[in-house]
């Protein structure tokens, strides 16, 4: 077949394709649109829901002799060295061009969620970190790094990233999210998905959509989400991701909204995202998404009835493994109970995919070209920085920190000294390697204890755990105590331990009923606070928890989300002043336990007022961060103003740095709408800038506001621009406004088309 039109990459991809299926057989067809997923565990050690029910025995040799779709996870199963798992990825792709007709390779996939999940790659900061950093830029330059790891040993495709928007912190899978608005969400993650694709790789967005607002914040529940809420606050970040980061793969997410799976939804997969979105690449189906249509949702009686309704709801790749498109599939079509025009859309686009990679190539070779290391010089740099710009400097009321260079520091905590504390669940150590314990974790990862040995050489260190992170035990108590009372300040680092399926204190699967610090760290803080030492508090954690309790009795409060394999040194340069924070909340952080499931997205009545006795104003909010030197909002006047409906206005304010070092403030642009025909968050952020100053340096920062961004969902289900009054506060946080100008919107209500604004475009001069 040589000569095939198919083969000739002078003829575009639709023609190549066209004639490609037509030469193809029903089964060949079908082998494009699964996985296999060779070594899958089986034993309760899964790192996907129902895995070892879900994962069967296959016969590799008979199986690929009609070709295959993709190839599941060969980095990120078990532990393997890089360069040999980048030969035998090779020697694999070989065997499968030379077993079919058509010598067609798969598209091999992995998980990079923070950073490539493989032994001796590069474990960056998670997800909500990325979010703290308010810095698209360098979400971007972290995520070309990945893919370019990614590419340099044979894969195609990055399951991420995750554009959930927080709804429920309880919700286990808050670490791999980037907060708990759509426009940070959005725009963060789309600059992560420029970044894999610029690099060569297939960028999967997921969970579309809705996983995130799943009921009592657990694992899979069904989702409540209304019509609007479902617009306005979940999907924005997924065209956010597409149009503005040019995603060529999507995930459709496991749970169902109001009784429809998302996995068997054609308004959602096919009318949404293709015929309203005008998307053309792929959709994935999440691990064994397809089979828990029989299994989980029960809307499908059979294996074949399962395919079929993801296959035409739009699902094109049944992920990780062969389970539902394959032998099922294909024996429903012969007996006419499935059109196999579906299987023929499918393929298509699973082979359009794998032209525009040039896996339809004759001279496509699996081979790596160069060495492999996924853990270089350049990669820690960037893990460094971005991990010293997500650290988040909540309260520091008299000014402890920095701490002094010969002070008596007693550390206490679980975390203190776990390299461990530092990762998320999809980081490969915590992911993978935690059921490999005698091997070696692939990447240096320094403690935090370390980390401020090394910061602060002429201090005074010691140590005690205090108790365990979820150990019930309390016998560490008294001596955390004696610790922390003959030091100058004590540095309790508390938190998480991130892991899969209830086996940490954050990840998937690891949900929890209430914001409290687990096990029995709070009452270890309470010890240490009731002393005469003052305590700095650092949570490494995956979500946010409930501090009201010791508000006033902190000298200082730190937090970081799970910031990567330098997330030591990075905390500990905070602590000593080499670092000066400017890391912003992505997300709340509650007074009390019980004061959540809470956002600041919240119209009147979900704030505090006469009608409950529950307050829920949050401890610290979202955009909240402290630093190190001081600034100067200039020209904050209140200012009045018109515009129409469809032309922008801008709104300025000058910044200054008044303190006696560099630093960097986050200048956020926040919308309030007085009156609309539905209620409407109090406020909302739709713009932001990092300004980073040198002592006293002043630029002006503009945000070049367009009407569109006022936009919503009115009564009728119609996005639409409404006339009015609006506010535009460009404040610190979401309650901190330094700056209003009242601007009012004149001419007819709009509704913004598929090109509309979705990002609020800023200057500093």
């Amino acid at each position: 077949m040589t000569n095939a039109p198919w083969r000739d990459p002078a003829l575009p991809a639709e023609a190549r394709v066209d004639d490609l299926l037509a030469r193809m057989t029903l089964e060949e067809k079908t082998a494009q649109l699964y996985g296999v997923w060779v070594g899958a565990a089986t034993d309760g050690g899964g790192v996907a829901p129902h895995q070892d029910e879900m994962t069967s025995d296959f016969d590799w040799d008979e199986l690929i002799t009609h070709g295959l779709g993709q190839l599941t996870r060969s980095f990120g199963t078990a532990p393997v060295d890089p360069a040999l798992g980048a030969q035998a990825l090779a020697r694999a792709q070989r065997r499968i061009s030379e077993a079919g007709r058509f010598g067609i390779p798969a598209v091999a996939h992995e998980e990079c969620l923070a950073g490539f999940t493989a032994w001796g790659a590069t474990a960056y900061p998670v997800p909500l970190a990325w979010g703290a950093t308010f810095d698209p830029s360098l979400v971007e330059e972290m995520a070309h790094r990945i893919g370019r790891d990614l590419a340099s040993v044979g894969v195609h495709q990055g399951l991420a990233p995750v554009l959930d928007v927080v709804r429920d912190p309880r919700w286990g899978r808050v670490e791999e999210t980037i907060g708990e608005d759509p426009y940070l969400v959005g725009t963060i993650g789309a600059a992560y998905v420029r970044g894999l694709e610029s690099a060569g790789i297939v960028a999967t967005l997921k969970h579309f959509a809705g996983y995130a607002s799943s009921a009592g914040a657990r694992n899979l529940a069904p989702v409540r989400a209304g019509v609007r809420e479902f617009a306005d606050i979940t999907l924005p970040p997924f065209e956010f991701a597409l149009r503005e980061g040019g995603a060529r793969s999507v995930m459709a997410a496991y749970t169902d909204t109001d009784g429809v799976p998302a996995t068997a939804d054609p308004y959602l997969l096919t009318e949404l995202l293709r015929e309203r979105w005008d998307f053309t690449g792929t959709v994935v189906s999440d691990y064994f998404g397809v089979g828990f249509l029989k299994t989980l949702h029960r809307v499908a009686g059979t294996e074949a009835q399962a395919a079929h309704a993801a296959l035409a709801a739009g699902v094109d790749v049944e992920l990780p493994t062969v389970h539902c498109n394959g032998d099922p599939l294909v024996e429903a079509v012969r007996a006419g109970e499935i059109p196999e025009s579906l299987v023929d859309r499918a393929a298509a686009r699973v082979l359009r995919q794998k032209c525009a990679l040039g896996l339809l190539d004759e001279d496509w070779t699996p081979e790596p070209t160069g060495p492999v290391d996924l853990d270089s010089t350049a990669n820690r740099v960037l893990a460094r920085r971005l991990a010293e710009e997500s650290v988040v400097l909540l309260s520091n009321p008299e000014g402890l920190l920095p701490l002094a260079p010969d002070t008596r520091i007693a550390v206490v905590g679980p975390r203190a000294s776990d390299a461990l504390a530092m990762l998320g669940c999809y980081s490969f150590p915590s992911h993978v390697g935690v059921n490999h314990p005698a091997l070696p974790m692939g990447i240096e990862i320094p403690t935090l204890l370390e980390s401020l040995r090394t910061e602060l050489p002429d201090a005074k260190i010691t140590f005690t755990e205090g108790c365990d992170t979820t150990d019930p035990d309390t016998s560490g108590f008294e001596e955390a105590v004696a610790r922390s009372t003959e030091a100058d300040v004590c540095v309790a680092v508390l938190g998480d331990r991130a892991g899969l399926f209830g086996r940490g204190t954050s990840g998937e699967g690891c949900d929890v009923a209430d914001l409290q610090l687990p096990g029995v760290q709070a009452q270890l803080l309470d010890a240490l606070t009731a002393t005469d030492t003052p305590v700095v508090l650092i949570l490494l954690t995956g979500r946010p928890y409930a501090l009201g309790r010791w508000h006033d009795r902190l000298a200082a409060t730190v937090q970081a989300f799970f910031p990567g394999e330098e997330g030591g040194p990075a905390v500990a340069g905070v602590l000593s002043g080499r670092v000066n924070p400017s890391g912003r909340l992505p997300v709340s952080i509650p007074q009390t336990p019980g004061g959540q499931p809470w956002t600041y997205l919240q119209p009147p009545l979900g704030l505090a007022g006469e009608v409950s006795n529950l307050d829920p104003t949050p401890l610290h909010p979202f955009g909240h961060g402290l630093g190190y030197t001081d600034f100067t909002w200039e020209n904050t006047e209140d200012v009045y103003a018109e515009t129409t409906t469809d032309e922008g206005h801008d709104v300025s304010v000058t910044i200054r740095n008044t303190g006696p070092r560099e630093g960097t403030e986050v200048v956020q642009l926040y919308l309030h709408d007085p009156v609309a025909s539905v209620t409407r968050p109090d406020v909302r952020l739709i713009g932001y800038h990092r300004l980073t100053l040198s002592p006293g340096e002043a630029r002006q920062v503009t945000f070049h506001f367009h009407p569109d961004l006022s936009a919503f969902t009115n009564a009728r289900g119609q996005r639409v621009v409404e006339p009015g009054a609006l506010e535009l506060r460009v404040s610190k946080s979401s309650t901190t406004t330094a700056h209003t100008t009242h601007l009012t919107l004149k001419g007819q209500e709009r509704q913004p088309g598929p090109s509309r604004h979705l990002t609020c475009r800023t200057t500093a001069v």
